[in-house]
């Protein structure tokens, strides 16, 4: 990839790792106005309408297989779950833990899950980062303190679970090998808005009136540019750049979360949840070998 396009591509991965930082703020805001099966029709919804075009652009098949298809319907049914943990934490925490607790231990969860059922080897090294990572976590959870009912609180039991769910996920996902990441993530949602829509909730009860400017401004940043977008430039970054140095982008996620809860909805950024963020996320450098993009030796072009 010529140096002009890769740069591009950088700010636009930037961009979207901003989107995903974001989308806990656009979840803290919403929860004023949604409950959670609420939250995923409508976000389901604006993203299936943003997505199919990105899809026909690219030119991915909408073919699945069988195997595929049934994958898919397991990851909607955690994909429910997860997002019930992921609003419902939000709603009573705070954006900011939330944003920094569950971005930086998906990676760790997945690791130990991969471990423990999948036979992954481990090293000592990969021991000292779990140990690392633990501390990182324990650090944002306030451990420190040995208040039960602050560690024990149910937002963090949301979170931590929240966590959870989104590394069965990324499993379940990874299992489809013949399917575009694109493709099975639309039929993902399909499948997801339609067990909400039999089993959750009912439409015709929702209160429409309520929804102001701020509303649709969170519902429509949160599908188009938190999902949509992040989620397409992700996959396509990995095709053009490769997983590796597209992952080390990740690690900026947190960090939006932090800033744009400050700036946003006001939060205080306790001490703790930095220094537990910056020891959580060296521990998924160490576990995953990411390497930081390096500068170029030529000119950068913008």
């Amino acid at each position: 990839m010529q140096t002009t396009n890769k740069n591009l591509f950088y700010f636009l991965l930037f961009l979207a790792m901003a989107g995903w930082g974001g989308s806990w703020v656009n979840a803290k805001v919403l929860s004023n106005y949604i409950n959670e099966y609420e939250l995923i029709f409508f976000r389901n919804l604006f993203t299936l309408l943003s997505l199919a075009p990105v899809l026909l652009i690219t030119k991915k098949y909408f073919y699945i297989s069988k195997r595929s298809l049934v994958l898919v319907t397991l990851a909607s049914v955690v994909m429910i779950a997860y997002m019930k943990c992921f609003f419902l934490g939000t709603k009573f925490g705070t954006a900011s833990l939330g944003g920094s607790l569950v971005t930086s231990l998906i990676p760790i969860n997945t690791f130990i899950i991969m471990a423990f059922f999948f036979g992954k080897k481990t090293t000592k090294k990969d021991i000292f980062a779990l140990c690392i990572g633990a501390i990182g976590v324990m650090t944002m959870l306030d451990v420190w303190t040995f208040k039960p009912e602050e560690i024990l609180s149910v937002d963090n039991l949301y979170f931590l679970s929240a966590s959870l769910l989104w590394a069965i996920l990324t499993i379940v996902s990874s299992k489809s090998t013949n399917t575009s990441p694109l493709v099975f993530t639309f039929y993902m949602y399909i499948i997801t808005t339609i067990l909400v829509l039999l089993f959750f909730m009912d439409v015709s009860a929702i209160n429409y009136t309520k929804f102001d400017s701020i509303f649709w401004i969170n519902i429509l940043s949160m599908a188009v540019i938190s999902t949509t977008f992040a989620t397409s430039i992700y996959f396509v970054g990995i095709e053009k750049l490769g997983a590796n140095e597209v992952s080390s982008f990740i690690f900026l996620v947190p960090f939006f979360a932090i800033l744009f809860s400050y700036v946003f909805l006001e939060e205080k950024i306790t001490l703790s949840v930095i220094i537990g963020t910056v020891l959580t996320l060296s521990a998924v450098k160490m576990l995953n070998n990411i390497k930081f993009i390096k500068k170029a030796k030529t000119k950068i072009v913008f």
